[in-house]
């Protein structure tokens, strides 16, 4: 089969504007009772001196996930073992940068009470920053929305996999899991109905064979997430409609 003027153009990469790829990172965490995000104040235009999510552009020969994992890196002094990463969403609306056309690859990481972050090389310092103030007070660039589909994705996430524990400890009460899903959520859980329902989904959930009394009051047992990937059946925000 004859091939087009049109397909042949189309394998010519002068014909196509350049553009840049970038590695954005949605670091999520919960401290003091907050779920809260890192930020970086920029130390270059554009937006100097605003606060943006942290990630940088793609290296020639670097995979996306390995510029994912250097920026983590850079930024927290994490590796993927310390942390749940996984790839969160591409945006590449025109104009999103200033600079030229950039796409960012933005990536979720989750980990609990993560340590003071240190700041990368455009930036002038790191900080974690409550979620609820940084969507109101706004970021730099789209980072508001990328910040917004990061906090969905895990808030969706904690109903139908044990996400959940990526906030906790290696070693957790059901109470402090509780509070999680509360704080993730923005809602108060009946303490009794979660107990019943995270302990009976199978494979959620491990014994870990001591207690603890950190919470205070009576010693409560100590539990390591389970091997389940998917939790069946799933721990809703809100009982379905009848």
């Amino acid at each position: 089969m004859a091939h087009s003027r049109g397909s042949d153009r189309s394998h010519d990469p002068t014909a196509y504007p350049p553009f840049a790829v970038s590695a954005d990172l949605v670091v999520l965490t919960v401290r003091d009772d907050e779920l809260c995000a890192l930020v970086v104040r920029r130390g270059e235009e554009p937006y100097a001196g605003r606060l943006a999510l942290p990630g940088g552009f793609v290296r020639e020969g670097e995979d996306l996930r390995e510029a994912a994992v250097r920026e983590l890196a850079e930024e927290t002094g994490l590796t993927p073992g310390d942390v749940h990463l996984e790839q969160l969403a591409t945006y590449g609306a025109p104009g999103r940068d200033p600079r030229m056309r950039v796409v960012t690859v933005a990536h979720l990481a989750l980990a609990p009470d993560l340590p003071t972050p240190a700041a990368g090389s455009d930036a002038a310092e790191a900080e974690w920053r409550p979620v609820d103030e940084l969507l109101v007070d706004g970021l730099a660039f789209d980072h508001a929305t990328l910040l917004r589909d990061g906090v969905e994705r895990a808030r969706g996430k904690l109903e139908y996999t044990p996400l959940g524990a990526a906030f906790c400890r290696p070693e957790f009460t059901v109470a402090e899991l509780r509070r999680v899903y509360e704080i993730v959520w923005g809602t108060r859980l009946d303490p009794r109905n979660f107990h019943r329902k995270v302990t009976r989904t199978e494979g959620f959930l491990e014994p870990a064979g001591s207690t603890t009394t950190r919470d205070g009051g009576r010693p409560a047992q100590l539990f390591r997430r389970g091997r389940v990937e998917l939790l069946y059946p799933p721990i809703l925000r809100r009982a379905p409609q009848s």
